[in-house]
């Protein structure tokens, strides 16, 4: 799992959460765990917003333009409009290097 902004707040984060001091402001940001899947060898991530647990199915999928976004980054909504993961192509030059790092794979890693 990958940790996830979910919001500025004060106080202690609840299960499942974790707090991050924001160096240079003085806030705690608390973030919950989002599940981020990589596979190097083609180069794709996925992030979910949804539950683990949970079968969310995708219903509509819009393609982000890939001339304005140098890339092609897909949005996935389920039947009630809500945005349940991102597909990320050629990840490693859209993406962080250390969330990559954080990543679930999904190669081996000796390919």
């Amino acid at each position: 799992m990958v940790k996830a902004a979910r919001g500025f707040g004060q106080g202690r984060a609840s299960p499942g959460q974790h707090e991050l001091h924001q160096p240079h402001q003085g806030s705690v940001l608390t973030v919950a765990d989002v599940r981020v899947t990589y596979d190097k060898s083609v180069n794709a991530a996925y992030v979910y917003f949804t539950d683990p647990q949970a079968r969310a199915k995708v219903s509509r999928m819009y393609p982000c333009d890939p001339v304005q976004v140098g890339g092609m980054i897909n949005l996935d909504f389920d039947e009630d409009g809500r945005l349940i993961g991102i597909e990320v192509l050629a990840a490693s030059s859209k993406l962080p290097s250390h969330l990559l790092d954080a990543a679930e794979r999904l190669d081996t890693e000796g390919s």
